[in-house]
């Protein structure tokens, strides 16, 4: 992994494999707390579901972590705290929301991971962490994996003590 940049309200790093970004996902899902909610965006493969399988890891959730792209919502529980797993791709109306579960959960007694949120910023609301998933195509030699720019931007103090104890689980 490449080390860890940080600034007051984000904090990016680099893996250069899909372990890598698990590992990440661990770190990050040691450091969660109930009602956190984390929005994920990135292109289609650039590894959001497998950030998420690793902040099931690091909750100590034992399931296999799957993309729910047809089904919306997958709940995992066993850990310290459940794990709602929202991906909204197939989504393109906030009315939509409603029937999704979503906001039975935000800020509840779990983390909630959203992938495909952030074209609902407005209704998911600012307690949130917005993650960046980066495919670095460009700098990937042909027929090799690119890493990956994993980026966490805070919209508020709980998301800067996060990124504070993220960047400690990092160094």
């Amino acid at each position: 992994m490449a080390p860890v940049r940080r600034t007051a309200d984000e904090l990016s790093v680099v893996t250069r494999s899909q372990p890598q970004t698990v590992a990440v996902g661990r770190a990050l899902g040691e450091c969660l707390a109930e009602g956190d909610v984390l929005v994920l965006t990135g292109d289609l493969g650039a590894g959001k579901t497998q950030l998420t399988k690793g902040m099931a890891a690091g909750l100590g959730i034992t399931d296999d972590v799957t993309s729910p792209t047809f089904t919306i919502e997958m709940v995992y529980e066993g850990g310290r705290l459940p794990l709602y797993h929202f991906d909204l791709y197939r989504l393109d109306d906030p009315d939509q929301l409603e029937d999704t579960g979503l906001f039975d959960v935000l800020g509840a007694d779990g983390v909630c991971s959203i992938e495909w949120g952030e074209q609902f910023a407005d209704e998911i609301g600012p307690q949130r962490m917005d993650v960046y998933v980066t495919r670095l195509d460009d700098d990937a030699e042909p027929g090799q994996e690119p890493a990956r720019e994993v980026c966490l931007v805070a919209h508020d103090a709980r998301g800067r003590e996060l990124l504070d104890a993220l960047e400690r689980a990092l160094s």
